[in-house]
């Protein structure tokens, strides 16, 4: 699985100690903080716990202690406001949501990092500038040049829905792309896995028309081949998609089409 890579030229060095009153059950929580309007490179603050005071998830542990031990600290999260994804993060070594990653999974200190190879706003949110635009560059909405029916709406058989209900399921958490390693090396030219799965979404859907020039928008070294199949991507989903036979599939596409 992919573990955290600091920003070239960055060294971690331990800061601040923040302490709950001490209780039965403390976790040590070992918190990644970067603030870039200081100039100062990033550190790692300690925060002790009291787990039998908390909710059983990282993300419940990070919201205690943003509320009740350090308001400084900065993270992104919209669980349970009905936006899915945004609490992604490397914790404990491996790209996972926050919410869904319980404390007691992690044995010992509780290592929480921003996803991996990603420019840093601050603290454990993540620049998705790119990852948005490689998003938006695959026209991820449906293209259709016949009109539809006057008097229904456009109508697929249950085994064509089939093709399409995995990769719609896509909360686009970059937990995938960020455990690449390819995408780490190239991700200003390979689209990465999380664009990928949702190409392969409208290149299958039976009701699109533009299969063609989606393929070609595709047939590029870098865009869709320099993934290798190290199936980073399909581990680290917290949907558990798998992007990986995505792009196979894609690629199986490609070929078909040359002969």
């Amino acid at each position: 699985m992919a573990k955290f890579s600091l920003p070239a030229g960055s060294k971690v060095k331990t800061g601040t100690v923040r302490n709950e009153p001490v209780g039965v059950n403390n976790r040590r929580f070992d918190v990644y903080r970067f603030d870039p309007s200081t100039g100062e490179n990033p550190c790692v603050d300690i925060y002790n716990v009291d787990m039998d005071a908390c909710g059983p998830m990282v993300l419940d542990a990070l919201i205690k202690i943003k509320n009740e031990i350090d308001p400084t600290l900065t993270f992104r999260r919209s669980c349970r406001e009905g936006i899915c994804g945004s609490c992604a993060m490397n914790i404990d070594g491996t790209n996972a949501l926050a919410c869904l990653k319980p404390v007691e999974d992690v044995r010992g200190t509780v290592k929480i990092y921003p996803l991996p190879h990603m420019p840093v706003v601050k603290d454990l949110v993540p620049d998705l500038t790119n990852f948005y635009a490689q998003y938006a560059s695959i026209k991820p909405w449906l293209q259709a040049r016949t009109p539809p029916p006057p008097d229904r709406e456009r109508l697929q058989s249950k085994h064509d829905q089939e093709k399409i209900n995995e990769p719609s399921a896509c909360i686009l958490c970059a937990c995938c792309s960020t455990s690449c390693p390819s995408y780490w090396w190239n991700s200003d030219r390979y689209l990465g896995p999380a664009a990928l799965l949702q190409a392969y979404r409208w290149i299958v859907d039976s009701r699109d028309e533009a299969t063609g020039e989606r393929l070609d928008q595709l047939e590029d070294p870098f865009r869709l081949y320099r993934c290798h199949t190290i199936l980073n991507c399909t581990q680290a989903c917290p949907k558990d998609l798998n992007p990986g036979r995505a792009i196979a599939e894609i690629k199986k596409l490609m070929a078909e089409r040359r002969h």
